[in-house]
């Protein structure tokens, strides 16, 4: 079991002829996503690694029964081209392109929230179901099937939990790259529910960074939502005070969005917060265990 995505899911991959969405989409096929078709407009006809491009959306979903889409594609068009993808009926979004403007992100969130569509992004690593499928740029080999779900708003932080979890045989699930720009389309809160009602994950591990409030919302969901134990880790504790970091979400506001907020926020919610990445799983057995 996971969650929103598995093998059989027919996917879609728009931008699939630019040379980033090109090698991607080589190294999904790879690891075993279903990939039905692709989408560049003016490049209908042509194939890439043995999958058929499309002009539009709707004809990848009339002609191929795509069903998840995963975006290599700028900025700019990602308005346009989710807004297309969400009227063609698709409903699993993975929006890799960064840069988004914020004005964009709040209106592709709201007219996905409006039609029932979940987008990850912007700026996500991808979602992954290990032994099964992946949609993004999330390095396969560092992951194992099991039993631990994990939501990230950091790419490269996810990589190297989910390999210290897998080395001490301790699978995932899913793991979830949910992206850390200042305006998230799906946020922690509705992510731990997706694990929660799910019955082959036991235990979430969120992989959290300063800037931003979704811990400290995740922190109030929690205790009334989760009936699953949550264990955490915050990047971020020797921030400077008062500096922007280089992250688009790393923005402390007053007394929020610092990582030490969001630890104390989630301990006084009954989440194990790891101090190092490295404490992740030591702290996933201690709560396994009891």
């Amino acid at each position: 079991m996971s969650i929103l995505l598995h093998k059989g899911t027919r996917v879609l991959v728009q931008g699939i002829t630019g040379r980033v969405g090109r090698a991607q989409a080589r190294w999904m096929l790879d690891y075993g996503t279903n990939i039905v078709a692709g989408v560049t407009p003016g490049k209908g006809g042509e194939e890439v690694e043995g999958v058929p491009v499309f002009n539009t959306v709707a004809e990848a979903v009339s002609e191929r029964g795509a069903e998840a889409s995963v975006f290599f594609i700028p900025a700019p068009a990602v308005k346009a081209a989710a807004t297309e993808t969400i009227d063609a009926g698709i409903r699993l979004i993975v929006v890799v392109t960064e840069h988004l403007p914020v004005h964009d992100a709040m209106e592709v969130r709201a007219y996905a929230r409006e039609h029932g569509a979940t987008l990850l992004g912007p700026t996500s690593p991808g979602i992954i179901t290990p032994g099964e499928s992946k949609m993004g740029i999330m390095p396969g080999n560092m992951f194992r099937p099991g039993r631990i779900g994990v939501i990230s708003r950091s790419g490269t932080l996810a990589y190297e939990i989910c390999a210290d979890l897998a080395a001490a045989g301790m699978g995932q699930s899913t793991a979830v790259g949910m992206g850390a720009d200042p305006v998230v389309f799906t946020g922690l809160p509705e992510l731990l529910g997706l694990f929660d009602n799910d019955p082959d994950t036991d235990l979430v591990v969120i992989v959290g960074e300063v800037g931003g409030t979704q811990e400290e919302h995740a922190a109030r969901f929690i205790p009334e939502h989760m009936s699953k134990p949550v264990v955490a880790y915050i990047a971020g504790h020797s921030a400077p005070k008062g500096k922007r970091m280089g992250h688009a979400g790393a923005i402390v506001q007053g007394s929020m969005g610092t990582a030490e907020s969001k630890a104390r926020a989630l301990r006084e919610a009954g989440v194990q917060v790891a101090r190092y990445p490295l404490d992740v799983v030591a702290l996933v057995n201690k709560v396994l265990r009891e």
